[in-house]
């Protein structure tokens, strides 16, 4: 990469973390506001690591919390079956988190390689049915895996993740994609999303490229799913099914795809809206004793990702990015 350059994010990020950090020790926030920050800062991983795939390089993916979920068991099996550590064992317990997150993150990658390579051939529509097929088998996998818990899922995860540890993990994501996407190897994925044929004619070995988006995908979504049991302290399949995958795609499309400034909005707006619809339809189910389950959420969210694509079709964002994720000219701020 020619640009790793941050000082515009680095001061907004330094900014929202210390703004945060004073709400949530003043009292301002409580700890279940908290949680969905944390919650909303690992869907900006997947989110925007999702984009990578689908946005910016033109490939469809719907198994990306099949990555998420091998992050989470292999991290999740480092600290509570290998090592069996706790926050309480300070430095070398988090110092085992971090590499089991890491671990986590290379194994998803691992994987993202194996299902890129058969993919290579397949667009559109067959490239998303062999990434929804790979994303159940993940989950059939481990649901049948007595060593991790199977259908009872991996229990007792000690809970390292922390505002800190998140919104570290949600800066480096955003920041890696930012200028892997600034960089020559960008514009390689770019070209391939607009035309693969011309990339080619043009030069660009188009299934290294692919690969490569595959697996740097996938690392970022299995340190999300590695972040997320480790924050809920229990990682079971049910987590990293069809519907997860589906969530993190209409944040993609919804902020815009090949927007990372898109996906980031989406992600916190839509894990915020997901929290504030539980609680108005458990409100409504216990007011009127109708059987209303919290399935309805994906319902409104279907209707939402209809009305995008009807009146707005480019997302919130479209392919503009803000002005603090670019590099380079300032006049080609607001495009790409």
């Amino acid at each position: 990469m020619k640009h790793f350059r941050t000082p515009k994010l680095s001061l907004y990020a330094l900014a929202f973390y210390a703004l945060i950090m004073a709400l949530s020790l003043t009292g301002l926030i409580n700890g279940y506001i908290q949680h969905i920050i944390n919650q909303s800062l690992i869907y900006v991983i997947l989110a925007v690591s999702l984009n990578l795939i689908n946005g910016i390089t033109g490939q469809f993916s719907l198994g990306h919390m099949g990555f998420a979920a091998v992050g989470a068991y292999v991290s999740g099996a480092i600290t509570t079956l290998v090592f069996k550590v706790s926050p309480e064992a300070g430095f070398a317990g988090y110092a085992v988190f971090v590499g089991g997150i890491v671990a986590g993150g290379l194994a998803a990658a691992l994987v993202g390689v194996l299902i890129g390579f058969p993919s290579l051939r397949l667009k559109g529509d067959y490239l998303a049915i062999v990434t929804l097929g790979f994303g159940e088998i993940i989950k059939t996998v481990l649901n049948n895996i007595p060593a991790v818990g199977g259908p009872r899922g991996l229990l007792g995860i000690p809970k390292f993740s922390n505002f800190s540890f998140i919104f570290a993990a949600a800066f480096l994501t955003l920041v890696v994609i930012r200028n892997l996407v600034e960089s020559s190897h960008g514009r390689a994925l770019v070209s391939i999303r607009e035309n693969e044929l011309a990339a080619e004619l043009a030069g660009v070995d188009t299934t290294r490229y692919k690969v490569l988006a595959f697996a740097v995908g996938a690392f970022f979504a299995g340190i999300a799913g590695g972040l997320f049991g480790h924050l809920l302290q229990i990682a079971h399949p049910t987590q990293y099914g069809f519907m997860g995958s589906v969530l993190v795609l209409i944040m993609v499309y919804t902020g815009g795809v090949g927007s990372l400034t898109g996906s980031v909005i989406a992600a916190f707006a839509l894990t915020f809206m997901s929290e504030g619809l539980r609680i108005v339809i458990d409100s409504l189910a216990e007011a009127t004793s109708l059987p209303i389950g919290g399935e309805w959420r994906m319902v409104i969210y279907a209707l939402l990702l209809v009305f995008i694509m009807l009146f707005r079709t480019e997302g919130l964002m479209g392919t503009k990015e803000a002005r603090f994720l670019v590099i380079g000219d300032p006049a080609k701020e607001g495009t790409r």
